[in-house]
């Protein structure tokens, strides 16, 4: 496999662009057939941005000392340095299955959160 010098915009585009760009064709498609529901539409998407900010804190509170990021063997919070291909953050040996459930942990934390907002809409 050979290495490109130059990457093509379409691979340099945020991993979402896709989906953002749907989320705007269909919010105008709100807007031209019922433009008054587009407050409805910003009030509910905003309660649910909300929901997972709080669920995200809410696991935070409840384990301060089993946070995901605990386990990796180097602080993430002060770059990398390694080769191309290798792993950005190892998780320190043996600690892989704990990684693993304290990330299973917050998703299903902030997802029930979410849930628990967007069915109270």
């Amino acid at each position: 496999m050979q290495i490109r010098p130059h990457i093509p915009l379409w691979l340099r585009a945020p991993r979402n662009s896709l989906f953002l760009i749907l989320a705007v064709v269909l919010l105008a498609c709100i807007a031209v057939v019922s433009p008054v529901q587009l407050p409805v539409a910003l009030y509910k998407l905003t309660l649910i941005a909300l929901a997972a900010v709080i669920g995200y804190w809410l696991d935070r509170a409840l384990f301060p000392y089993a946070r995901p990021d605990s386990y990796l063997e180097r602080d993430w919070r002060r770059g990398t340095t390694e080769p191309e291909g290798d792993a950005d953050y190892r998780v320190v040996s043996g600690y892989e299955p704990v990684f693993t459930a304290a990330m299973l942990r917050r998703a299903v934390v902030v997802g029930c959160v979410v849930i628990g907002v967007a069915m109270g809409l």
